[in-house]
């Protein structure tokens, strides 16, 4: 009972960083901007909250530093993908790098270590302990007790979904990813609704980060991002780009994130337990294609039936 109860305790905090990358990347999912670069995003806003927090000795100074990093990476994307016109792909994986590498060498320059920096001075997010919901057994365990940006993340998965779906801007930016062209004829600019998706995007991506490592962890270590940017990109494929969507693929990513945390101390192979979460992943894909393909299927036929019936008709 405790194992399962440890699990499900830790699926919440692992959904987090997965779940607020992939909700900044609706934005840029609906502007049609192909946007790979949140894995850096996350990587920069990790590294800058860290810091932050070390250098203020604040957790507020570390989630405003880890923003603003966010910002910055997604700045710096902005200006290559929109602004000068370069292939998207390529200037996310460049940002991707360019965080692996600058993130270790600002590690190793600034605070003189290698691998983790950790301090007594890196004040992490308070916890917060839910009212009468922490007195109910088993249920008070596993929800209460957790990083205060755990909560506001699920808040923020309804007001993402109202800003793209109930709101003039998200309109205009669901129509430049659209048809940019419609949209630059009516005299807005798709450019600027791209890079204010961007930035959305990164101020997200940089929030992941802040959890990543003051919240789940109080430390920050080389490249501990470990995919989850790309995992994220994964769910905004595989739920269309809808938050409500979004918010149950990473509860469910979470949960075999918790897994392979959970099976460290079974029989088998550490190795193989961190794979858990990349081979659902995988799996999720495959999944996600083959329906894809019988809904394809299925229009085909339907089409060609169509057609038949026209031709019946015109005889």
């Amino acid at each position: 009972m405790d194992l399962f109860l440890e699990l499900f305790r830790a699926t919440l905090p692992a959904a987090v960083p997965i779940l607020l990358a992939a909700l900044g990347g609706l934005y840029t999912h609906h502007a049609n901007v192909f946007n790979i670069a949140m894995e850096g995003m996350m990587l920069i806003g990790a590294f800058c909250a860290v810091a932050g927090s070390y250098v203020t000795g604040s957790w507020m100074g570390g989630l405003l530093f880890g923003m603003a990093g966010g910002l910055l990476a997604a700045s710096v994307t902005a200006f290559f993908a929109v602004k000068m016109k370069t292939d998207e792909f390529v200037t996310g994986i460049a940002m991707n790098l360019l965080a692996a590498g600058g993130t270790t060498y600002l590690l190793r320059q600034l605070f003189h270590v290698k691998g983790a920096f950790v301090s007594p001075r890196i004040e992490g997010l308070p916890v917060w302990n839910i009212p009468l919901v922490q007195d109910i057994p088993v249920i008070g365990d596993i929800v209460s007790g957790h990083p205060f940006l755990l909560y506001m993340t699920f808040v923020v998965v309804f007001l993402v979904h109202f800003h793209l779906f109930h709101t003039r801007f998200g309109l205009r930016l669901r129509a430049a990813g659209e048809e940019s062209r419609a949209v630059d004829a009516v005299g807005i600019s798709s450019d600027r609704l791209k890079i204010q998706s961007l930035l959305l995007s990164g101020a997200l991506c940089g929030l992941a980060g802040v959890f990543l490592s003051l919240g789940y962890v109080r430390l920050f270590a080389e490249d501990m991002s470990n995919g989850r940017g790309w995992i994220s990109l994964a769910v905004i494929i595989l739920t269309r780009g809808r938050p409500i969507g979004i918010l149950v693929m990473s509860l469910l990513f979470g949960f075999t994130d918790g897994l392979g945390f959970a099976l460290q101390d079974s029989i088998i192979p550490s190795e193989f337990t961190q794979m858990v979460p990349y081979i659902v992943t995988l799996l999720a894909l495959y999944w996600y294609s083959r329906e894809k393909q019988k809904r394809n299927g299925k229009q085909v036929n339907t089409s060609q039936q169509a057609g038949m019936d026209k031709e019946a008709v015109a005889v």
